[in-house]
């Protein structure tokens, strides 16, 4: 090729600019879905500052809904990226850290003088750094192959419910606010809740779980129960699940030690 056919640093220039200045629609999708959530986690903190704890909830719900979608829409479309990932996690710091601490503080915690809002500070401040670690252990290559299937500690969305759920059981039984609306029981979780998150205990992750074809007729009736008992029973549905995974926490511990002893004996072996 002749030096004169040759493309000058000028034109090379302009086309990278060019390619920077455009971008397919379907790279702002998963960040369109990110930002839903991260709106309807602000919205919780107005609704909770109003009092209107139904709205707050639904806000968190739909928040969680948002949170599950755009990753899978990222990977659909071709369209992961590092903005995204970190706008992914400002997103649930918000709406499943900042969001229900606001509104367990608004609701119940309040009423304890200084403290109340030191656990506030405390479950929100955890979310952050559960985050952080979860960020840079994506990028962490020595990561043994038996945690594919779990989470180190509590998931982000689960997190955010747990520490909702004696709102959630509240808004279908009123009549146990003794108890579920007492100062000290809702400072326990959030305590309770901030120390799971930032332990490294095992949590059941589904992301690369697969179902055997015997299970799928019995999974899609339960979904269908699911369905219709979030449409008849909401709030107790969801606080019945969140307590159910509580209660799967410990089944995950033991199930994942002897994932890691069999890795283990299993690397002894081939040594």
């Amino acid at each position: 090729m002749s030096k004169r056919t040759l493309p000058s640093r000028n034109v090379i220039k302009r086309k990278a600019i060019g390619k920077l200045r455009e971008a397919p629609f379907r790279k702002m999708a998963p960040n369109m879905v990110t930002l839903m959530a991260l709106c309807c986690g602000i919205t919780t903190i107005r609704f909770a500052i109003l009092g209107n704890w139904t709205y707050a909830l639904l806000c968190i719900f739909f928040a969680c809904i948002f949170d599950g979608l755009d990753g899978r829409v990222a990977r659909k479309l071709k369209a992961s990226s590092k903005f995204g990932a970190e706008l992914d996690s400002l997103s649930d710091f918000v709406s499943f850290g900042v969001a229900p601490a606001i509104l367990m503080y608004e609701w119940c915690l309040n009423t304890l003088p200084h403290w109340g809002w030191i656990w506030t500070l405390m479950f929100a401040s955890a979310m952050a750094m559960r985050l952080a670690r979860f960020n840079t252990m994506l990028e962490d290559a020595s990561v043994p192959e038996y945690w594919s299937h779990y989470f180190v500690g509590v998931p982000a969305p689960m997190a955010a419910a747990m520490g909702v759920m004696p709102l959630l059981i509240w808004m279908e039984y009123p009549e146990l606010e003794f108890i579920l609306r007492n100062k000290i029981f809702c400072s326990f979780m959030m305590l309770l809740v901030a120390f799971l998150m930032i332990s490294r205990i095992p949590t059941l992750s589904l992301k690369k779980t697969k179902i055997k074809a015997d299970w799928m007729l019995p999974l899609m009736v339960f979904c269908v129960f699911l369905i219709s008992s979030l449409l008849t029973k909401p709030w107790l549905t969801l606080g019945a699940f969140t307590l159910c995974y509580v209660l799967t926490i410990p089944l995950t511990i033991v199930r994942f030690l002897r994932e890691k002893s069999a890795a283990e004996k299993e690397k002894i072996s081939a040594e």
